[in-house]
């Protein structure tokens, strides 16, 4: 079997590029933004439901390798680097593309606050439930793996129901 073999599409990794640097942006923005304004401390914004409140996490989500610079900016920037080289060089259908343009917008973020100081500034708190202070970049981050999830999901389900229709009847 002939194996398909297209050509990566430097516009849409072009442009692909430029959201991943738009979103990095929009985040460094409000971190400068949350950094100047909360000066360590916190303010409402949907009383009883959000807060903003300054936080410097030194570790991943959850805290997690707290204390372990390095280690998370090599891992991270590995990570980037695939993501980056996929978005250029490879073709990918549009809402795959999307999937890691929030990726890697969203790590990038981080991995400037990481590769700056040390740490990333937090400032989105929820009041209703127990859970970590978070910003805009791991917005990007949460909502793009979510959306990869659906995407993976979805085209399983296309298979099983294509499965399905060419299986033989075993009833007839």
């Amino acid at each position: 079997m002939a194996e398909n073999k297209r050509k990566p599409d430097l516009r849409a990794g072009a442009l692909s590029l430029l959201g991943v640097a738009a979103l990095a942006g929009i985040d460094q923005l409000l971190k400068a933004w949350a950094t100047a304004a909360l000066a360590g401390g916190s303010a409402p914004l949907l009383p009883g439901l959000l807060e903003l409140r300054y936080v410097l996490n030194d570790g991943m989500a959850f805290s997690m390798l707290s204390g372990r610079r390095w280690l998370l900016l090599g891992a991270t920037g590995l990570i980037l680097a695939v993501v980056v080289l996929m978005l250029l060089l490879r073709p990918l259908p549009r809402a795959e593309r999307v999937v890691w343009v929030l990726v890697a917008g969203g790590g990038i973020g981080n991995f400037i606050d990481r590769a700056r100081t040390g740490a990333v500034v937090d400032y989105l708190n929820f009041l209703f439930i127990d859970f970590p202070v978070f910003n805009f970049a791991d917005i990007c981050v949460t909502v793009g793996v979510g959306l990869l999830i659906v995407l993976l999901a979805a085209e399983l389900w296309r298979e099983h129901r294509a499965g399905r229709r060419q299986a033989p009847d075993a009833h007839a």
